[in-house]
């Protein structure tokens, strides 16, 4: 188990919005980039992905959803933290045809975040839990670099949960507009996740159009990249840091995206 990561590269604040007024962590200059934690919260992983994003050139905001920010990851933690999630109502967890609460307050944060940090936009960048609602973000205008890593809501058994892709109809149209206008989702998961299903990725193939940018790692039995079969987290626990590596290639590749859009002018 990796030792807890003390954060102290990043500064405590928070943020109210939306109805509701949570903690966030700041560090860096540079157009922002929101890194939304998957369960169980900010790990040394999730914190260790914003500071990749961080040597880009970008800011990095990371809001604090669940979890003991800084904390290690482990079976009991994980647990603890879902359960606690899943009932919370901002989360809708569960919910279909309908967009979690708690995007209200994000897509403020981006628009708070964009003024405070300038560039054409913000970066949104959700794993697990949290992977969905960097589309929510979407109605935002300044969100223009939305990542969906794993998206697992709304989670529970049925198709059309599955291939849900947890927004109201008001927002999905909003969403597919901003997709049609130009604005790119990039979107990651392991071939055999049952948290986040292939249906979930043909739906948002059916929504986004050629603006969705799907990229599916093989976890199959016996995969030759020695991915196990329940691989879930693509850009951390389950991240194999090497060249070469689908893992790697993937989380490069958001990198990639990421840049391409809050820093045009890098190059």
């Amino acid at each position: 188990m990796a030792a807890d990561d003390p954060l102290d590269d990043f500064e405590l604040g928070s943020h109210s919005g939306g109805g509701f007024t949570r903690e966030v962590y700041r560090s860096g200059e540079g157009p922002n980039c929101i890194v939304m934690a998957e369960i169980p919260g900010i790990t040394p992983a999730v914190a260790d992905f914003a500071r990749r994003v961080r040597t880009l050139g970008c800011s990095v905001t990371l809001p604090v959803l669940f979890g003991e920010p800084g904390r290690s990851i482990s079976p009991s933690y994980i647990a603890r933290s879902i359960t606690k999630a899943c009932v919370a109502s901002e989360f809708a967890a569960f919910a279909t045809n309908s967009t979690a609460p708690i995007s209200t307050w994000l897509r403020s944060l981006a628009n708070a975040e964009h003024e405070r940090c300038g560039g054409p936009g913000v970066g949104a960048v959700g794993m697990c839990f949290t992977g969905g609602f960097a589309l929510g973000m979407m109605t935002e205008p300044s969100v223009v670099a939305p990542v969906l890593s794993q998206p697992s809501l709304p989670i529970g058994p049925g198709k059309r949960r599955s291939s849900s892709v947890h927004l109201s109809p008001v927002d999905r149209a909003a969403v597919e507009a901003r997709a049609a206008a130009g604005v790119c989702v990039i979107g990651a998961r392991f071939s055999d996740d049952p948290l986040s299903p292939a249906r979930r990725f043909a739906a948002l193939e059916d929504l986004l159009g050629e603006n969705f940018i799907g990229i599916e790692i093989d976890s199959s039995k016996n995969n030759p990249h020695g991915n196990r079969r329940l691989a879930h987290s693509v850009l951390t626990e389950d991240l194999v840091d090497e060249p070469g590596h689908p893992t790697r290639v993937a989380l490069d590749q958001v990198l990639e995206f990421l840049a391409d859009r809050l820093l045009p002018d890098a190059g």
